[in-house]
């Protein structure tokens, strides 16, 4: 049961959170900058390289994502377990 006056997490680290947000601002800043992307060659297949370089986009943003969702979770469980304390063996049973 949670009281205002019981935490229900322990102290934050702020790594955790800072390279979460450096992966999200990669995968959101860099296909905005249209400039570095805005040629037609190579090509790929026929393609124009400004439409497979934001394809190859797609990917590796939701590798980022779910390395950033990872990286906050764990990290939200890690607090949680402080905030409990060392768990017994008689508490595991």
């Amino acid at each position: 049961m949670s009281t205002p006056d019981v935490p229900t997490r322990g102290p934050a680290r702020p790594g955790p959170y800072i390279a979460a947000g450096i992966l999200l601002a990669i995968a959101i800043l860099v296909p905005l900058f249209v400039p570095l992307y805005s040629i037609d060659k190579p090509r790929f297949g026929g393609m124009p390289f400004f439409y497979w370089y934001q394809m190859l986009w797609v990917p590796i943003t939701a590798g980022m994502i779910g390395i950033a969702y990872w990286l906050v979770t764990k990290e939200d469980r890690r607090r949680r377990e402080a905030a409990r304390g060392p768990r017994t063996e008689e508490q595991e049973q």
